[in-house]
């Protein structure tokens, strides 16, 4: 005869009249699939739960960064947090986007420095290296092939009528019997582009650089109608970069990616000259073509050319002070 304590169901092993035990529970087989069942219906409620309010945390933080995004204010009138956190947030939402990182400066004008700029037209040959290296920089629309800088081929005697001139050769150069001459924004100390804009989407910085707050712009091109050296170039499209091309070093006044109906234009790459650099064009040119400067230093090259060289200005008559020089050997 068996005792009681034979009779104890042993765990992991199944006794003959069909009992088992579970988690240390006597239960019949029915019965531990059932509660296996429940126990997993309730951990898989909890993970959904927990996922849902992720989502849903998820989907409210986007949701008020697309409000703060839409509802800010001009550029030139944020406080130093308010564009520091500008800033934060578009580089958040791109990351969010694309699993990449950009950085983006809000970085101001530099003390004590008039920028300026200075085009040797007997060195220039034509190359176009420094447009390629603008659009590269300044993440323009490769759909429609905008560019900033225009490359002027003019025939010898011609002088200088750009309405005569082939801005758009597909042949060697240099072309015997040519010369070129590059235009561009001439960041004009009085911008008769910055006077016109209905909304003060554009103005000139301290430090002489013309911008463009491209959110506030409205799309209207006042700007380029009013601007004498066709300057200004307007996004009929949306701006299309290829991923893998994106300059993720930006400047929020600058090269930082725009959208359909806003203008824009050369900044004197805003992201590069406020860091000590040279704008892109100035550092591809092949054959030194292309000086920049502060016009308030006495000692840099760019004053010495001013000072020492015969320059001109295009439409001078016009009073509007553009700080872009030409000059020749």
């Amino acid at each position: 005869m068996e005792n009681e304590e034979n009779k104890k169901p042993v765990a992991g092993r199944e006794k003959k009249d069909g009992y088992h035990q579970v988690f240390n529970l006597e239960m019949d087989r029915r019965s531990a699939l059932k509660r296996f069942a429940g126990g997993l219906f309730s951990a898989t409620a909890a993970v959904s739960t927990a996922c849902s309010v992720t989502a849903s945390d998820e989907k409210k933080e986007k949701s008020n960064m697309d409000w703060d995004e839409y509802f800010k204010g001009n550029y030139k009138e944020m406080t130093k947090d308010e564009r520091l956190a500008t800033v934060g947030r578009l580089e958040k939402m791109y990351t969010e986007r694309t699993g990449k990182n950009i950085n983006i400066s809000e970085k101001g004008e530099v003390e004590n420095t008039l920028f300026g700029y200075a085009f040797n037209v007997s060195k220039c040959q034509g190359y176009m290296d420094c447009v390629e290296a603008c659009v590269a920089e300044n993440n323009q629309d490769r759909d429609s092939e905008m560019q900033y800088i225009r490359i002027h081929e003019i025939e010898d005697g011609k002088g200088f009528q750009f309405n005569e001139a082939d801005d758009n050769y597909y042949h060697e150069v240099p072309n015997e019997g040519h010369f070129y001459m590059g235009t561009q924004c001439f960041h004009c100390e009085e911008a008769p582009c910055t006077k016109v804009c209905p909304v003060e989407a554009t103005w000139q910085e301290e430090d002489g650089i013309v911008v463009i707050d491209y959110d506030w712009c409205i799309g209207c091109r006042y700007c380029m109608a009013a601007c004498p050296y066709d300057g200004r170039r307007f996004n009929w499209s949306q701006p299309h970069v290829p991923e893998e091309e994106v300059n993720t070093d930006q400047h929020y006044l600058g090269n930082r990616l725009r959208k359909k109906g806003v203008m824009e234009k050369c900044t004197f790459c805003i992201q590069r000259s406020r860091e000590g650099q040279n704008p892109a064009c100035v550092e591809a040119c092949p054959t030194g073509a292309r000086t920049f400067g502060n016009l308030l230093d006495p000692n840099s090259e760019l004053r010495y050319i001013l000072e020492n060289k015969k320059v001109f200005r295009l439409k001078e008559d016009l009073g509007t002070e553009p700080k872009f020089w030409y000059y020749t050997d």
